[in-house]
């Protein structure tokens, strides 16, 4: 049987990408350093994904699983060298953590193999991720830049919505895993290396910026937006922002202005992307999933940096013509964001009171001069 190796086996990995590679035939190895959760799949072999949504609960099983500890280096490595695929969801922030085990992976794979070709399906929110990856490739110690050219890094955009798992299940059944009815993957068709292999719930584009840009600027940028005006109105859930017409509105604005840039930048069918809008929304609005405003509004520095979702939204309405006022007050509402246990967002915080919120809007963010007080202006009126 075919083995991918499933690089995380959080909530993306086993609700989503894990599902794809165990519907596809492949048996599936997950790869991560949560001891608890290394040890449970080795146990049953298996994990339950519970589908919610349209009023609906479903159950599944996804089978025929193992996992290996990311601290067991060796076992790790020999993985690598003789799987057919491999997948990466671990965070953009912790990615550069294990390039290089993964570097060394391949290294091993092509001395055994005489250089047998891997696909390896970047499921990470990291623009452009494809670059990023090759490069930090390129700079791990002893790694041959020459065996890229047998590596095929390739994007994909992830689409699914998979909550963090409430505190009272790990205890009881740590792996299982609850997901939106959602199911597909769009990857990159050009990245491929060798015959593209025969992956369900998944489509091959190109080009591929579209759907990247069209991810990012619209599904993330709303997605981000809804969860911190939610969190100035006190909401827990973004299901309660979706319920509250002010959000609602400010938020499908912000999208739709990206909507009709990506419509005029790459000559897309902007009736699509008006209902893509509308989905997103309600889909936004799963009270059954319990997707909270917490979670999806953590790591505000990233999500606020220049080349991420609202600086790049900004930046492609400004290119194409369109106003992007609605996206300034996603940003306003991203700087009140508040919360101790969340290390991105103490360091938000800290920046803005050492330089001034216009400087970081400017710095950090890299808003034009004028954009960044608009946004101050904004943040003021919401104070």
């Amino acid at each position: 049987m075919k083995k991918a190796i499933m690089y995380g086996a959080g909530s993306i990995g086993r609700g989503f990408i894990g599902q794809i590679l165990h519907d596809s035939g492949y048996h599936v190895v997950f790869v991560d350093v949560n001891a608890k959760i290394v040890d449970a799949l080795n146990k049953e072999g298996r994990y339950t994904q519970v589908t919610v949504g349209n009023g609906k609960t479903t159950e599944r099983i996804i089978d025929n699983v193992r996992a290996v500890n990311g601290k067991d280096t060796e076992s790790v490595l020999m993985e690598i060298a003789d799987c057919d695929l491999m997948a990466v969801s671990v965070g953009a922030s912790v990615v550069k953590q294990i390039i290089p085990l993964i570097a060394e992976g391949i290294s091993k794979r092509m001395e055994q193999h005489l250089r047998r070709s891997l696909n390896i399906l970047i499921c990470e929110n990291i623009k452009s991720a494809h670059i990023v990856l090759r490069d930090m490739l390129c700079s791990a110690p002893g790694f041959d830049a020459g065996y890229l050219n047998d590596i095929g890094l390739v994007r994909t955009t992830l689409g699914r919505m998979v909550p963090v798992m409430s505190n009272d299940m790990p205890d009881s059944d740590p792996v299982k895993i609850v997901v939106e009815p959602f199911c597909e993957l769009p990857i990159d068709k050009d990245a491929f290396v060798g015959n593209i292999p025969e992956l369900v719930h998944t489509v091959a584009f190109s080009p591929f910026e579209f759907f990247e840009d069209k991810k990012l600027l619209i599904h993330n940028m709303g997605h981000a937006t809804a969860a911190y005006l939610g969190n100035l109105k006190g909401y827990t859930y973004v299901w309660e922002s979706m319920n509250d017409p002010e959000v609602f509105s400010l938020t499908k604005t912000a999208m739709t202005q990206v909507a009709l840039a990506l419509e005029k930048e790459y000559a897309a069918n902007g009736e699509e992307l008006s209902v893509h809008v509308e989905d997103l929304l309600f889909r936004f609005g799963n009270k059954m999933l319990g997707d909270t405003v917490e979670r999806v509004g953590r790591d505000p520095m990233r999500k606020l940096s220049s080349d991420d979702r609202f600086t790049g939204a900004v930046n492609k309405c400004k290119t194409n013509g369109i106003t992007y006022t609605p996206i300034l007050s996603g940003i306003a509402a991203a700087l009140r964001y508040q919360n101790k246990d969340d290390p991105s967002a103490v360091q938000m915080n800290d920046e803005i009171q050492k330089q001034g919120l216009t400087a970081f809007l400017q710095n950090w963010c890299r808003l034009s001069g004028s954009d960044a007080e608009k946004c101050r202006s904004i943040y003021d009126s919401i104070s």
